[in-house]
């Protein structure tokens, strides 16, 4: 196969350019030659086979038009399945899509001509690189053209060696399944079915290199590169090919080009359709295959084809499916034990005395409780809060502290456990050594300089001013934040008031809305709403934002981009999802001074307080809104949205019939994964991790919430892989990125926020402080330990006429005949001599809370750090086969080569044999 040694450029300084769509892609003349034949090797080789070939010449002029070397067009030869080129021999490794320029309406002078040329000196470089083209136009719209690129044998090989892939050196057998995978019925029928999806033969490996080709298990050159690494190595070449120079300034890849329309679409190609087997019997019907035991719902129930995944998807989603399986695994427990602490406090509820002296008309019903707010508030009874304090009881129970404590332990399981199948996969699926693959992104590549010897793309000082700025961007939407919260937190003061004057105060067990729907209710509920929408709009603004201060810092590798990508999400989305959660569980009702001296917000708004019974119900219904109106959003994007774009897709198509339609075609008809792939996937599992652990102590259903949309979200996914996306570019990866980092430090975060959540926003601290102290003597009046009259020992009394603002007139009079009413806290009554003041029972329960903090996270944390001590990462089992592998790969390839030092020894031996014969025998004659 012979291939060209130079690019064809097109040569248009002195033209206008008309591409809009930023610097990627974009590299000055004067820097390293980007992936000319002999600069494309970042490993120092040289291609010699691109040496002593045909040369392209330089396009300049428009009329130099025959130094193009464009693809043959063909027809289609009316085989829906087939993904071979017309010939039938060589496979369809990439296709490029784009619109005939002839035929396309003109927008703009000369607009259409120019990209003509552009993607013409394009093709015309891949065929110099050594790529084979062949166009065929659509039958459904004869615009459009459908460019198939097929990588034949020698370019595979150069280009595997380039980037370093690992390919079978001979059949592995110390890769054995388990004795115990089918020995019992059960496991069988969660299994998938090994007749249908038959298990892989295992390989030992090693980087290709084209010098010890003879070393590689190569039966068939056809099948020796799998369509996935086939894809991979055309992927790589398409993204660093050059098509144009302008103002000394090189433009290149594919990726500028569909972003700037010169192409509508790249991508590889599924092997069938996903509801019938093809046709080709050679086809092994992945597709099909996939749909049938991964994405249907009849196999629900079943395990995931991880191997299957990882085959034709690539690593990088099978990892994600592989942890996501294993999350959802593990939820198991944790929502088995959160609803047996959710029944416990359900069915306790009726023993929960506090709740009844607060809706018992001789004790709720004769308290009087201070307003909440200035002149439109009431004064209202307690027993208002019957509903809500029943409520709360469920919740606020004994089980909640259970729960916190074994949330703390169970996180620590999860993580040292998924490590564990982590390394699993990395040896079963041969990415230990994955890093030393890994090639530079075109865009780092593309801005590269030679400084002392190293291809980086700024100087030291240059790095930090990039840093600099993409940290100030950040933070600056952090505050924007920080901002929307504190604007929720003035509609929830000033809409309080609102509700105070309009809901009726007084009790009517006739009327549901009288019963259920209080003021603070009502508040939190509509508050919730509006945070809710704020959040989805702040998250698509963001994500734009993001990913262009990602592209800004320039990242080296792929990893890099996606790790310095996530963490600015994260951090975003950690601050848009949580922060009103952390209000109302740390900061709502703690500084609201007392009914004589209120605290203002903005010298206007009286802060907000918690209901009588705590804030922790109003947490639970914030987590609620919040996890089940974001599960129900995002499956209206993932599932409804690509659904209703293909299906209006599919209406807009003047076809004949979809039975004659080439395969090329149907996928282009599907709808493009997006650049981040399942970042997005990974990102909406990581903010419910969040929620599961962070605030569980408040709701011990979220586990069992989070279970049962993990069930759906994994066959969610699957269907929408297999039946709504076009196939993504398969790639590697050994482990979920930076998602791991931060799911360690959320289980950090976790016992601290549980810990506070029981002792701040719950009245469980003192509840237990008026047991155990003030319920008998010295402090209280009862002769055994009991909780009768705690309701009123926690609220304390307040003069109406003792009110201190100056500024502001007496809000209490007018609104009654009343001189003394009830507000929650603990201080002096009216006439003691330090009245106002906080009273002995505050400091006793502050110093339990404290307690409590410390010995709690202690407790927890040192539970944490022993299971991490005590389970490794990597198990002794996978480390062994790991080394002897590693060590039995080396052997193989020692082996073999003294075999061809030897075989080369003795030829050479044999040949100065014959020269000495030869030499000897005239001179006897």
């Amino acid at each position: 196969m012979q291939m060209m040694s130079r690019n064809v450029l097109l040569n248009m300084e002195l033209e206008e350019d008309d591409d809009e769509d930023g610097d990627i892609g974009d590299v000055p003349d004067s820097r390293r030659p980007f992936l000319a034949p002999h600069s494309l090797l970042p490993s120092g080789l040289v291609l010699e086979n691109f040496d002593h070939t045909i040369v392209c010449s330089t396009f300049g002029p428009l009329e130099n038009q025959q130094d193009f070397r464009t693809p043959e067009f063909e027809e289609f030869n009316g085989k829906p399945d087939s993904l071979y080129f017309t010939d039938g021999q060589r496979r369809i490794d990439f296709v490029l899509v784009y619109e005939d320029e002839t035929k396309k309406e003109t927008n703009k002078k000369g607009t259409n001509e120019k990209q003509r040329r552009k993607r013409q000196a394009y093709e015309s470089n891949l065929i110099c690189h050594g790529l084979q083209l062949e166009a065929t136009r659509s039958v459904s719209d004869d615009k459009l053209v459908f460019v198939k690129v097929h990588a034949p044998w020698e370019v595979l090989c150069t280009y595997a060696e380039i980037m370093h892939i690992k390919l079978p050196l001979k059949p592995n057998d110390l890769k054995t399944r388990s004795p115990f995978h089918t020995l019992n019925w059960f496991t069988k029928v969660l299994s998938v079915n090994e007749s249908v999806i038959k298990p892989e033969q295992e390989f030992f490996t090693a980087p290709f290199e084209k010098s010890r080709m003879n070393d590689f298990y190569i039966q068939d050159r056809d099948s020796f590169f799998n369509p996935a690494t086939r894809s991979r190595i055309v992927y790589f070449i398409l993204s660093r090919v050059k098509y144009q120079v302008m103002n000394n300034v090189n433009k290149f890849g594919i990726n500028r080009l569909v972003s700037s329309g010169i192409y509508k679409a790249a991508f590889p190609l599924h092997d069938c359709k996903f509801n019938y087997e093809s046709e080709d019997p050679s086809c092994p019907s992945e597709r099909y295959l996939l749909y049938r035991e991964w994405a249907h719902p009849r196999s629900i129930y079943k395990k995931q084809p991880l191997d299957l995944i990882r085959k034709y998807y690539g690593e990088k989603i099978g990892i994600y499916f592989a942890w996501l399986g294993y999350y959802t695994q593990m939820l198991l427990l944790a929502a088995v034990v959160g609803v047996a602490c959710f029944l416990y406090g359900y069915f306790s509820q009726d023993n929960c005395s506090w709740s009844k002296e607060v809706c018992d008309p001789d004790i709720g019903g004769q308290i009087l409780m201070c307003p909440q707010c200035d002149k439109l508030c009431p004064f209202w009874r307690l027993n208002v809060t019957c509903e809500s304090s029943k409520k709360l009881c469920i919740f606020d129970s004994f089980g909640t502290l259970v729960f916190a404590v074994f949330m703390g332990v169970w996180v620590t399981l999860f993580l040292e456990f998924w490590k564990r199948r982590q390394a699993e996969l990395e040896y079963e699926w041969d990415t230990v050594e994955l890093q030393q693959e890994e090639q530079a992104r075109p865009e780092y590549e593309a801005q590269c300089n030679h400084v002392e010897e190293e291809r980086i793309p700024f100087t030291a000082c240059g790095k930090c001013i990039r840093v600099t700025l993409c940290a100030s961007a950040v933070f600056f939407w952090i505050l924007l934040i920080i901002a929307s919260v504190i604007g929720i937190i003035v509609y929830r003061l000033s809409v309080f008031i609102v509700f105070s004057a309009t809901l009726p105060t007084n009790p009517n067990g006739t009327d549901p809305i009288q019963k259920y729907l209080t003021p603070q209710m009502a508040t939190s509920i509509t508050a919730s709403i509006i945070s809710f929408i704020i959040i989805m709009i702040l998250n698509t603004i963001y994500e734009r934002v993001a990913i262009m201060i990602t592209n800004f810092e320039l990242p080296r590798t792929q990893t890099d981009y996606e790790n310095s990508l996530t963490m600015k999400m994260f951090l975003f989305q950690f601050v848009n999802y949580y922060s009103s959660c952390f209000y109302i569980a740390f900061f709502k009702g703690k500084f609201v001074g007392y009914p004589g001296d209120p605290v203002y917000w903005l010298g206007k708004y009286r802060n907000e307080e918690c209901d009588p019974g705590g804030c922790l119900l109003e947490l639970t219904t914030q987590l609620t809104i919040i996890m089940g109106g974001k599960a129900i959003w995002n499956n209206i994007q993932e599932v409804l949205l690509p659904w209703v774009m293909n299906l209006i897709g599919r209406y807009q198509r003047v076809s004949g019939s979809e039975n004659i339609t080439p395969r090329w075609e149907q996928d282009y008809h599907l709808q493009p994964m997006g650049k981040l792939g399942l970042f997005y996937e990974y990102l909406e599992m990581i903010i419910q991790f969040g929620f599961v652990t962070l605030f569980v102590a408040s709701f011990p259903l979220a586990p069992l919430l989070a279970l049962v949309n993990n069930i759906l979200e994994i066959r969610v996914d699957a269907w929408k892989l297999t039946t709504q996306y076009r196939r993504m570019v398969p790639e590697k990866a050994r482990d979920i990125g930076a998602w791991q980092p931060i799911m360690q430090g959320i289980a950090i975060l976790a016992v601290v926020t549980n810990a506070m959540i029981i002792a701040f926003t719950s009245d469980m601290i003192p509840r237990l402080v008026y047991y155990w102290s003030f319920s008998i003597p010295p402090y209280g009046d009862h002769s055994t330990y009991t909780m009768d009259g705690y309701i009123n020992n926690t609220l304390s009394v307040f003069n109406i006429t003792d009110f201190k603002n100056a500024d502001k007139e007496n809000p209490y009079v007018g609104l009654g005949n009343y001189t003394l009413c009830r507000y929650r806290d603990f201080r002096n009554p009216p006439g003691h001599p330090q009245e106002y003041k906080h009273n002995i029972y505050y400091w006793h329960v502050i110093a339990a809370k404290l307690a409590f903090i410390i010995v709690m996270e202690h407790i927890i944390y040192s539970v944490k750090f022993f299971i991490s001590y005590a389970i490794p990462d990597v198990s002794k089992i996978t480390k062994s086969k790991i080394k002897r592998e590693k060590y039995l790969t080396q052997k193989l390839l020692h082996e073999s080569h003294l075999k061809d030092l030897t075989k080369n020894m003795g030829l050479i031996a044999e040949r100065m044999g014959e020269v000495v014969d030869n030499s000897v025998r005239p001179k006897l004659e």
